[in-house]
């Protein structure tokens, strides 16, 4: 019963010259390489609230009219833990260096956003 099926004599790719299987191959090459090369997209830009935790992480202490403008960098981010914990230790910390206040919870603020910073790689000191 196989023995109708089985090919007699050379395969159709041995009677082809060998110029000729090459460029067979070439071809069939053509649509993988356009494959790859169109799936291709560029690197992502730098999200705007690691920025705001660069800001952070300066020596130096940040004023209380620079918060406004590390607030927007937070509210622009692309990652909502990074978003909502910068934004919330920004309007925390806004409110205590305008009214000289001190507040405990600042620290869990800036704890929750260090940890945010951290995990996109962005670590801020303790």
């Amino acid at each position: 019963m196989f023995d109708r099926l089985a090919v007699q004599g050379p395969t159709v790719i041995n009677t082809l010259s060998t110029r000729t299987r090459r460029w067979a191959i070439g071809l069939a090459a053509v649509p993988l390489l356009l494959g790859v090369l169109g799936s291709a997209r560029p690197a992502l830009s730098p999200d705007s609230g690691l920025a705001g935790c660069t800001a952070l992480a300066g020596t130096h202490q940040v004023a209380a009219a620079d918060y406004p403008a590390i607030g927007a960098q937070f509210a622009g981010s692309r990652w909502p833990d990074l978003r909502f914990s910068g934004m919330a230790y920004v309007e925390i910390a806004t409110k205590l260096l305008t009214t000289h206040a001190y507040g405990g919870e600042t620290a869990w603020f800036y704890q929750r956003l260090s940890a945010a910073c951290a995990k996109h790689g962005r670590a801020l000191p303790f």
